[in-house]
């Protein structure tokens, strides 16, 4: 079988109309797992130890079970509570749930890169604690994270393809319903490589312009 250039650029609307979903996907789950993931580390910092000790058995659960076993308990298990959700829904739950476990180690990572006298000096300024956070730490911890936050996001985007498993029409699934009505599957499964290497590479490009740009207001700063 030899490529048929005719036949793929045929195809290509179709595909590229998969593709916003699943770029949409990836930046709903990113969106979620970013707010999450600060949600679990302020509360693993709580200082009561019961609240502190339950969000840190819940990260290590998320990260220690498969994101497709979460997709699917979301979707097919949740109606049994009386909630039920659209695949796509379910989809971007499941993977900004999955994925703010594992930021919020990064946002740990980086939090403990602030000096405690940062700490310090907030309290002597009578700010409050959202105020110290938002102003004097926050601002410190991120950039330096900004390379694993950028790994994360590319991984996310190539793990959009498990949400087909739900049936989220995204650029694999639809590849696959292509390949299954024509036969052919050379041509959509090869240009969906090279769709994601392109939106990967994109993504790399634009961490690396993120970390240089926070990287130079930090120098000015």
């Amino acid at each position: 079988m030899t490529f048929d250039f005719a036949f793929a650029w045929e195809v290509l609307p179709q595909l590229l109309g998969a593709l916003r979903v699943t770029i949409l996907a990836t930046v709903l789950g990113m969106a979620l797992a970013a707010v999450l993931g600060l949600l679990w580390t302020a509360l693993r910092r709580s200082p009561l130890r019961a609240l502190s000790g339950l969000t840190r058995v819940w990260i290590e659960f998320i990260r220690s079970t498969p994101v497709l076993v979460q997709i699917y308990f979301l979707f097919y298990m949740l109606p049994d509570f009386g909630l039920s959700l659209s695949p796509m829904m379910a989809g971007v739950l499941a993977l900004g749930v999955h994925y703010s476990a594992y930021l919020a180690e990064v946002y740990r990572s980086g939090i403990e890169s602030v000096p405690k006298g940062q700490w310090e000096a907030s309290r002597s300024l009578n700010l409050s604690p959202l105020q110290t956070w938002r102003l004097v730490i926050l601002p410190q911890a991120i950039p330096p994270v900004v390379p694993a936050f950028g790994n994360y996001f590319i991984a996310m985007f190539k793990d959009t393809p498990m949400l087909s498993a739900i049936t989220v029409l995204e650029l694999l699934q639809t590849a696959k319903i292509i390949g299954s009505e024509t036969f052919r599957y050379l041509e959509p499964l090869t240009m969906v490589g090279v769709l994601f290497l392109i939106l990967s590479l994109v993504a790399s490009a634009g961490v690396r312009w993120t970390e240089r740009r926070l990287g130079r207001v930090a120098a000015r700063a």
